[in-house]
């Protein structure tokens, strides 16, 4: 038996897909490269390249490769970008997601777990954030991702559908030997933007807001390495095969760090100034998302590795200045 891993072509997705291979399991990648890529991949992992919205596509698969569980990367996640196509969101998000569940429900396949966002709680009503917290998304991204874990609690009320859902906070970091790592284009995380000040693809980082309520001004952020976010999802997906319930679980290091801390430490580990340009605030963004990540500790039993700031930069600093130009050089 294998396990399915929809959109595993991209950045969690495909540490996801080695992970899962290290720990002995036989992976089924489905991908349709919109923003993935095939050199991100194992060979030995069999590749379908297809969409999730395409029925046909899913039930060919699911007739030919003997399936046991899936993990569902497969969403357009750029918020901004969402708000300009908010019918292209709903479509490939939670269409697809719909699309994924009738295919699974034909072929007798119940254990799922699904790649959620911090985005559906919008701004926090409390730091650190609980899972039982108020979900209310401030942006398009979010209410799709909201909308999915709604579809899929309500389809595991009339049928035998299990699933977990993770939220997880501000992905970052790379493969620590080098092999794959974060390649978006166009590339809207904080980290990465950083470091193309050392790699000389731009002049130096716009902030954005440096009056927020914070010690030093700027916006705070929960960073979770991306190996530490892998392994989450193999922990659970076993508790889903090993009999577990339904479940929500936050995924952040629990800690938080502003931009000025992430800048800080970027240089310290570059060696490079990395000059800023302070920008306005963007809106929407809230002062301080910091997860509690203390259900998936006690109940998947999850222990990330990576809790050290300069470790998770290490890493992705180690990735882009060997691929500058990502997966097309």
């Amino acid at each position: 038996m294998a396990i399915l891993v929809l959109g595993g072509a991209g950045y969690i997705g495909s540490h996801t897909v080695l992970a899962l291979l290290q720990a002995g399991h036989k992976v089924v990648v489905a991908d349709n490269l919109t923003t993935g890529y095939r050199a991100a991949l194992p060979l030995e992992a069999p590749f379908y390249h297809l969409d999730v919205r395409n029925r046909a596509a899913l039930d060919k698969l699911f007739a030919t490769e003997q399936i046991e569980g899936v993990i569902h990367f497969a969403a357009l996640s750029l918020v901004g970008e969402s708000m300009q196509q908010p019918l292209q969101y709903y479509d490939n998000n939670l269409h697809g997601a719909l699309v994924l569940l009738q295919a699974m429900q034909a072929h007798h396949i119940n254990n799922l777990v699904f790649s959620s966002s911090a985005a559906v709680y919008g701004e926090p009503e409390q730091v650190p954030i609980l899972e039982t917290d108020s979900a209310q998304p401030t942006n398009c991204y979010g209410e799709t991702k909201l909308a999915i874990e709604r579809l899929l609690f309500w389809a595991s009320q009339a049928s035998n559908l299990r699933y977990v859902s993770l939220r997880y906070f501000n992905a970052c970091g790379a493969q620590p030997d080098g092999q794959i790592g974060e390649a978006h284009q166009p590339e809207t995380h904080l980290i990465p933007l950083i470091l193309q000040v050392p790699l000389g693809q731009r002049q130096k980082l716009a902030v954005y807001g440096d009056d927020y309520p914070t010690p030093d001004g700027t916006c705070i952020r929960d960073y979770v390495h991306v190996c530490d976010l892998a392994q989450a999802h193999i922990l659970a997906l076993n508790h889903l095969l090993q009999g577990g319930d339904n479940a929500v679980f936050n995924l952040g290091s629990g800690q938080g760090f502003s931009v000025q801390q992430v800048l800080d430490c970027a240089r310290q580990v570059t060696g490079h100034p990395i000059p800023t340009e302070i920008a306005p605030r963007r809106p929407g963004d809230p002062a301080r998302l910091v997860a509690s990540c203390t259900k998936a500790r006690q109940q998947l039993g999850w222990q990330p590795q990576f809790t050290q700031l300069t470790d998770i930069i290490k890493t992705a600093w180690q990735w882009h200045r060997s691929h500058p130009n990502g997966y097309t050089e």
